[in-house]
């Protein structure tokens, strides 16, 4: 098995603080910006930052679908991390500043691919999916907090 890993960021015309809080937000805004591809989104613990406990699904294709739940840590200052107790995922959200007034926020997961064939194709192609789902989501994030 291969480790399997997909990186997107972005940077956003808002203070670290104000982003960071945002993506911490399991309670009112992150499923305000997720995007399509999630479904069944569910606060199950806490909802703000560390010890919260998330679901959802991840339909990252027409055939692929993660029934995802979710424990938060934060194990540094702009930094949030997701492990997947249904799996061997584990999404980081790493928030610092970038200027004045700006941040950099970016989002990287990794987890063990299939192995043989279907692992090659699932580490070409997933980390691209992936990619493009998150810079959708970051799009959405930025949206949120430059209002």
């Amino acid at each position: 098995m291969a480790q399997v890993e997909a990186t997107t960021e972005r940077i956003i015309a808002a203070d670290a603080e104000t982003v960071f809080d945002a993506l911490a937000d399991y309670e009112e805004v992150r499923g305000k910006v997720l995007t399509g591809h999630f479904s069944e989104y569910e606060v199950r613990e806490g909802g703000d930052g560390e010890g919260t406990l998330v679901h959802w699904k991840l339909q990252a294709t027409s055939k692929r679908v993660r029934d995802c739940l979710l424990e938060v840590t934060e194990p540094t200052d702009g930094q949030l991390i997701e492990k997947d107790r249904n799996s061997s995922m584990v999404t980081t959200w790493t928030v610092t500043p970038a200027g004045e007034g700006k941040s950099k926020a970016v989002v990287s997961t990794v987890w063990n691919g299939a192995a043989g064939i279907g692992g090659f194709f699932e580490k070409t192609f997933a980390p691209k999916g992936l990619g493009r789902i998150y810079d959708e989501l970051l799009r959405n994030l930025a949206a949120e907090v430059e209002k």
